[in-house]
């Protein structure tokens, strides 16, 4: 099968690469971008005229809750949801039931997926068994089961000896460990950013020590063994001082953010609107800025959805009762094209921290559009409007916060592997 995208604007910052041009594909790789050998001969023709093609994206943090969660959403239903938002790699949490903790559970997530033939889905195994923080769990096992990293999500370690041997044994084996830091103690009880909102509501509160703290034990702790380490959902201000300082030292860390904390302060939270009750919370409007300084500056590697489907049930509760998350993947794109079109952050620098960066902290085959790469492509009209509504979303899990809005920028395509699965 071969296929000819015509007219697109192509940009692809791993390559560095900005022009309307032409890109040929066949066999599931991109064999030629601009002109062609004379033998090329294409099956499909694509006129993408007004269209932006860019590698698909790669999202760090999702949770797909099959196995066991079935009712909040499948497999199938979160792989269809990633296509539509342009998401062509994922990387899934552990927290399934059962908990990614063995190679057998990673291996069943992988074959649903592929039966399926939608998103690429690669599992984070978690660190411990049962993410219970007493007991390394089989890393390297989990890594010949395909595993790209491992993490113990936001629940705490039974102690710092502990937390060391696993980062001893996965700086070992060569496995990136996500990180998600959160003291417990100092964060126990809260559902929202301790602060001025949160008195006002009567809401129990998170200080941003609760991240901070916990941080800068794991950074030095990384420091220590020598492991590759990603924090994934950095919330406060000090925390990108934190990662910008390990960095400078030449510590192995990357870092990465929500959208929802570049777009969003405690203020959402106004109301007990509960689809903002999400883990960290949402901060301050100099938290947000800061956030936003680290994405332009470098400090900060990625931007995920960290989407949560839920029933919509799970919402409903008084808000400190409520389950923390929301939808996000089909959203991401065009709130990161908001960022762009709002002037806060350069295109290039966008596309980038959606697609080739978090592809490298992975080391998965993603986030470039080269000669001989894999054709993952997401094409968008960065010009279209649609409104974010229950026709308009294929997760399961409705509980976007964007209900009823309208965005800018929609998908238009998705091509994995060349073949075009995603089109509207």
């Amino acid at each position: 099968m071969s296929t000819l995208i015509k007219n697109t604007r192509l940009l692809d910052p791993s390559n560095q690469f900005d022009a309307v041009t032409d890109i040929y594909m066949a066999d599931g790789r991109i064999v030629a971008i601009g002109k062609s050998a004379s033998t090329y001969a294409a099956d499909n023709t694509l006129e993408a005229s007004g269209l932006m093609t860019i590698p698909g994206l790669v999202d760090l943090q999702v949770r797909i809750p099959e196995p066991g969660y079935e009712h909040k959403g499948t497999v199938a239903s979160e792989t269809r949801a990633a296509v539509a938002g342009g998401v062509t790699s994922l990387c899934c949490s552990p927290d399934t039931l059962p908990v990614i903790d063995s190679p057998s559970v990673a291996t069943l997530i992988q074959d649903m997926a592929k039966q399926q033939g939608l998103a690429r889905v690669y599992p984070v195994g978690a660190i411990t068994r049962a993410l219970a923080g007493s007991h390394l769990s089989e890393l390297k096992a989990l890594k010949r089961a395909g595993c790209v990293a491992v993490t113990n999500l936001r629940e705490p370690y039974a102690d710092s000896q502990v937390l060391v041997r696993c980062l001893e044994y996965a700086a070992t084996h060569n496995i990136t460990v996500f990180f998600s830091s959160v003291d417990a103690a100092l964060g126990q009880g809260g559902c929202a950013h301790d602060g001025p909102y949160s008195n006002h509501l009567g809401l129990i509160g998170i200080p941003d020590t609760a991240e901070t703290v916990a941080l800068s034990r794991d950074l030095l702790l990384v420091e220590q063994t020598g492991v590759r380490a990603y924090f994934g959902d950095l919330s406060c201000a000090r925390s990108v001082e934190l990662i910008a300082n390990a960095k400078a030292r030449g510590v192995d860390v990357s870092a990465g953010v929500s959208i929802y904390h570049l777009m969003e302060t405690e203020q959402a939270i106004q109301n007990f609107n509960s689809l903002y009750h999400l883990q960290p919370p949402l901060r301050t409007e100099a938290d947000r800025n800061a956030l936003r300084a680290g994405v332009i500056d470098g400090i900060i590697d990625t931007i995920s959805s960290c989407h949560q489907p839920h029933e919509m049930a799970a919402k409903m509760a008084p808000f400190a009762a409520t389950e923390p998350g929301l939808s996000g993947i089909e959203t991401l794109l065009p709130l990161t094209l908001k960022l762009v079109e709002r002037g806060i952050l350069d295109l290039n620098r966008a596309i980038q921290c959606l697609s080739c960066n978090p592809a490298d902290i992975a080391g998965i085959d993603a986030g470039s559009i080269g000669i001989g790469d894999t054709a993952d492509l997401c094409l968008f009209d960065p010009q279209q409007l649609w409104q974010v509504n229950s026709a308009s979303l294929f997760s399961a899990g409705h509980n976007s916060a964007l209900l009823g809005e309208e965005l800018k920028g929609r998908v238009r395509y998705t091509f994995i592997d060349g073949r075009n699965i995603h089109q509207v």
